[in-house]
Order: structure tokens, then sequence, then C-alpha cells
């Protein structure tokens, strides 16, 4: 088992930052990760005015203390390598690519913050929203495992995706697309985000986005409102249930018998190592939550 820190993403909040209004109440959001938008949010008239309204809150004492994403123009674009470099200056935890279609796109952004001398703790997310970016998941993610090339985490974008695809936006038309990106994240070792629910003002219908999410893999969930975000810490943290279920079996290897044996019975269910290594995990996840939420009180 690992005794790296967990990097909570239960729920990463999209802010726009052509919005004064939505940037002056990021501070006290209390999602795990803020993703700052150059991008969608933004108006072709908006991008500089946003670039620098979003400069000057990050060099401020109103700077969040969540993880702070940026999520920039494509590269390919007008705005794309300026707003990367702005973004680099701005400190953020990392920077967002969108329209990432292979690992060139990944190893491109790599390359110039290295030449702009970006420390190795930035990292880059990738937007998986187009067909050629779940045909090419594996290789995209297989960069994960190159501490070099700073890729962390995979965002499913449905919504370009149903847009490109045209597709019903049906969650079962997805599911295999959306499962590919889990398979291809949890091979590589990084995180993986779930798309937004465009309708924020239904929470059943959220929630029920959320367990289903979840249910594939998912570590958390993008969001476009803040009323989503309590309903998502929930949802993507252990239950009091789970966490009951983990340290019995914690608790049945632990004892003098069982501490050699690789598999031991459990309320009528073999339970085996692996068991033992998920439950760890869970434990450690509830754990890395409390703490969170003692440091919010």
């Amino acid at each position: 088992m690992s005794d790296s820190p967990i990097k909570l993403r239960r729920s990463a909040l999209y802010v726009p930052a052509s919005n004064e209004k939505a940037l002056a109440k990021a501070r006290d959001l209390s999602c795990d990760a803020v993703i700052f938008d150059l991008e969608d949010s933004a108006a072709p008239e908006e991008k500089a005015t946003a670039r620098e309204r979003l400069r000057k809150l990050l060099s401020s004492d109103m700077r969040p203390s969540r993880e702070i994403i940026i999520r920039i123009n494509p590269l390919s674009s007008e705005w794309g390598t300026e707003d990367l470099l702005a973004a680099r200056a701005m400190r953020p935890d990392g920077i967002l690519l969108p329209k990432v279609e292979g690992p060139d796109d990944i190893l491109a952004a790599d390359e110039a913050l290295d030449e702009a001398d970006a420390p190795p703790s930035l990292k880059l997310w990738a937007m998986m929203e187009t067909s050629r970016s779940i045909v090419n998941a594996a290789p995209i993610a297989e960069l994960g495992r190159n501490p070099a090339a700073r890729l962390a985490c995979l965002v499913a974008g449905v919504n370009d995706l149903v847009k490109e695809t045209r597709i019903a936006p049906l969650r079962e038309n997805l599911r295999p697309w959306l499962m590919q990106i889990v398979l291809a994240g949890r091979a590589a070792g990084i995180d993986v985000l779930a798309g937004v629910t465009n309708n924020f003002r239904d929470m059943e219908v959220f929630a029920r986005d959320c367990s289903d999410a979840r249910s594939m893999g998912f570590d958390g969930k993008t969001l476009i409102h803040p009323a989503q975000i309590y309903p998502a810490n929930a949802i993507f943290a252990p239950s009091s249930e789970e966490l009951a279920e983990a340290r019995r079996i914690v608790e049945a290897f632990s004892k003098p018998e069982n501490q050699e044996k690789n598999v031991v019975a459990l309320n009528g269910r073999m339970m085996e190592r692996l068991h033992l290594e998920q439950a760890r995990a869970l434990i450690r996840r509830a754990q890395a939550v409390e703490e969170l939420e003692d440091r919010d009180d």
C-alpha cells in the first residue's frame, strides 16, 4: 500500500474567468479543485480581459486555498500559447488542456512549460472530449507513468463528444467511451474525472449522475454550479457503511491466526489480500476527507 498523500478530486468546479462575480466567490468554495476557465466561458473578445482578471485574482489575498487548475485555449488557437505562459506565471497546481487528441498534444505543452522553466510540480490535465481522444485514450494516459510528462488527470468532456459524434446524449451511449477513459487512467495510475451535468437545478438527476460515475470508477466529477459541490463531495467520499466494512476486513486480517493467510472468511464471504488492499485504500481516503473537513471548519 502506498503511503503517498491522497489528492482528493471529488468535485472540480469550473469558474469562468470572464465573470468577475464568480471569481470573487472562488475563495469561499468548498470544492476540492477550482478550474478557472479561459476557454469555453470566454468569448473571443473577452479572452484577454478574462486572462487579466484571473491574474489579478491569483496574485491577491483572495487566491483560493483549493487545488487550482487553469483551463487554457488549445495551443493551436491564437490564444493558446499566451494562455499557457500566462497560466504558468499564475502558479496554479495544474493546467487543463482542451481538445487533446493524442500524446503529442501533451508533449507539446510539456515542452513549452519546460522552456518557460515551469516547476515539476505544475501538472497537466487533459480534456477527453473528441473522438480521437477516446481512440487514443491509452497512449495519452500512458504519459502519466512518466513523471517528467506532467500528466496527472483525464477529464471527460461529454458535451463536446456528443456534439462531434452526433449520438443521442444518453448514458448508455456514452458509457463505453467513459469506461475507456477510466481504464486508461487506471492503467497509467492517474486520476479520472467525469463530465458535467448540465441541469444544475435538478439535484436528483445530479446525484444519480454522481453515483453512476462513481460506480464506473471515476475519482470525482466536474461541476458547473456551486450547488453541485456538496452532493459531489458526499457521493465520491466513502460512505459510513463502506468504511465500517473496510475496517472489518482490516480487523479480520490483523487477527493473529490470519496474519499469514491469503484468504479469510468474513460474514460468509471469502476475503483475499486484494480486498485488504482495497479496504486500506478506502480507509486512507476517508481519513483524507475527514482531515480536509476539519481544516475547513
